[in-house]
């Protein structure tokens, strides 16, 4: 099923500049910019709108989509063999120093800059921010009548009765079960690894084959399948707002500027209105992409 998935989700990307390998550790000739996306339909939708926004400028773009996780696309940007990727600044900073506050979007990425590979940087961030969240099913939110409301606290009394799903990495990383314990206390019955905010844990969490899942916040099946995201009022989960990670010999100032005018338009009610074209009416996420550039005048 996950190889299935995964088939599925790198057919999402439909540019005709695509490698067959994004595993490939073949660095860009030229003056190619390759933009990568992690193994999740969001990040893809993402890569698709900073590439098409480097094309539009004239730039020669070819694009690594559906690579993996932050693990492995973090290794192919300090080589060069990605150039671009959509990131998530808190979320970057917790996998570079898993013990960093998380005080402000600017003191994030201040951070998370600090903690960089000397050969890579991040761009402006945009509004539009995506967290990891714990969410729970409607079933499992009557039964222990919790809601909209409820915290991650209210969960540690009831964590041991309950199955957690989400991507492997979930199991390992402080903005996951490591932390979840370490902050809230929270032991579950089990965790099965599925994928990262994708189709197999949704389809998990809306069958209760798990009662708790790692959803991302600004995915739609949380408003379709009546998901009740919980509180985090310890901010175990940070700041998500979207930026790009660049390699930064490979980017021209002229695409440094492109990537930053397109994070300048985008919040997280756009985000989370094209990840529903994407995700709910299966839009070719380029033609997404595409579309929204030209309705903010940037392609």
């Amino acid at each position: 099923m996950l190889a299935a998935t995964a088939a599925l989700l790198a057919g999402c990307g439909s540019s005709d500049d695509t490698s067959d390998n994004p595993l490939a550790e073949d660095k860009a000739s030229g003056d190619t910019v390759v933009v990568g996306s992690n193994n999740f339909a969001e990040s893809i939708l993402l890569a698709d709108i900073y590439g098409e926004a480097l094309k539009a400028k004239g730039i020669k773009v070819s694009y690594k989509p559906n690579i993996g996780s932050r693990e492995t696309t973090y290794g192919l940007l300090k080589n060069g063999t990605i150039t671009v990727l959509p990131e998530y600044n808190g979320s970057l900073l917790a996998y570079l120093d898993p013990k960093a506050p998380q005080k402000s979007a600017d003191a994030v990425n201040a951070a998370a800059k600090s903690k960089l590979d000397s050969k890579l940087t991040l761009l402006e961030s945009s509004p539009a921010e995506d967290k990891d969240s714990v969410s729970i099913n409607a079933e499992t939110a009557k039964k222990y009548n919790l809601t909209s409301e409820s915290t991650l606290a209210d969960l540690k009394d009831i964590a041991p009765e309950l199955v957690i799903g989400g991507s492997p990495e979930f199991q390992t990383r402080q903005q996951g079960l490591v932390g979840l314990k370490d902050v809230y206390g929270l032991e579950f019955k089990s965790f099965k690894a599925l994928d990262a905010g994708g189709p197999l844990t949704t389809a998990a969490l809306a069958k209760n084959t798990v009662q708790a899942a790692d959803i991302f916040t600004t995915d739609p099946n949380i408003t379709k399948e009546k998901f009740v995201v919980l509180k985090d009022p310890e901010n175990l989960f940070g700041y998500a707002n979207v930026t790009p990670l660049v390699y930064k010999s490979g980017l021209s100032k002229e695409g440094v500027d492109a990537l930053n005018a397109v994070s300048a338009k985008l919040d997280t009610e756009t985000l989370l209105e094209l990840d529903s074209q994407v995700q709910l009416e299966n839009k070719d996420p380029l033609d997404v992409a595409k579309a929204w550039l030209k309705s903010v005048g940037l392609s």
